[in-house]
């Protein structure tokens, strides 16, 4: 089977945050039993977990959900780096934005 996007997204995500599969499992809400093997198989490409499950994640790491399924790896950097701005931040990127068109 082939890792997915959003399984090679998760894997970083987690290890970047500097937690064990079984503590990010717990962290969302998993049965302590069954959440290293969840995570386990949701990071090798085995299960899909569910948009629920992802959104769940996200807020664990303090990322946006879109981060999970964004193919492109400068894709991603950009969308977390955004998700990270103050709301002023935000709102001159996209003003800058706005004149690069």
């Amino acid at each position: 089977m082939t890792t997915s996007t959003l399984s090679i997204r998760l894997k970083h995500a987690r290890l970047s945050a500097g937690l064990s599969q079984e503590e990010l499992g717990i962290r969302i809400g998993l049965e302590p039993a069954s959440a290293s093997t969840r995570m386990n198989r949701y990071e090798l490409g085995k299960r899909v977990p569910a948009p629920e499950l992802i959104e769940r994640v996200a807020a664990e790491l303090d990322l946006p959900a879109a981060y999970f399924y964004a193919y492109r790896h400068d894709e991603a950097d950009l969308l977390e780096r955004y998700f990270r701005l103050s709301e002023s931040g935000k709102e001159r990127l996209m003003a800058y934005l706005n004149n690069l068109e």
